[in-house]
């Protein structure tokens, strides 16, 4: 099975203010602890088994995107800049649009997060 390989958004580095290495730099290392951590974990694992571990994954980095999504109008509210709060929830939603892209992971991630709405209990014919 491929290992999984993440970069680094050009976007997202492309709208941090100019100058600014240290978010760059913690970006990049977020990065790299995201893609090593993922690939330590499913090494040598099937693909059902390596998405069960990627959407676990998927879920925390849209728990982080949302977080960061709700500090953006309270930093506005207190004149504080988001610039940076925003580079961060783009940068979760970037990462999870990488790890879609993985042709052998994509089916089994939509087949993992079908399973997991069933099986919490949701519906689609209740919506």
């Amino acid at each position: 099975m491929p290992e999984i390989e993440l970069g680094v958004p050009r976007g997202v580095i492309e709208s941090l203010p100019e100058g600014e290495e240290t978010a760059e730099r913690d970006m990049r290392r977020a990065i790299a602890g995201i893609q090593s951590r993922l690939n330590g974990e499913i090494d040598g694992s099937d693909p059902a088994e390596a998405a069960a571990v990627v959407v676990d994954a998927i879920e925390r980095m849209e728990e982080q995107a949302s977080t960061y999504h709700e500090f953006v109008p309270e930093l506005r509210a207190w004149g504080q800049s988001p610039i940076y709060a925003i580079a961060w929830r783009n940068l979760y939603v970037e990462l999870i649009g990488q790890l879609y892209e993985h042709e052998w992971l994509a089916g089994e991630l939509d087949r993992e997060r079908n399973f997991r709405l069933v099986d919490d209990g949701i519906r689609l014919s209740d919506l």
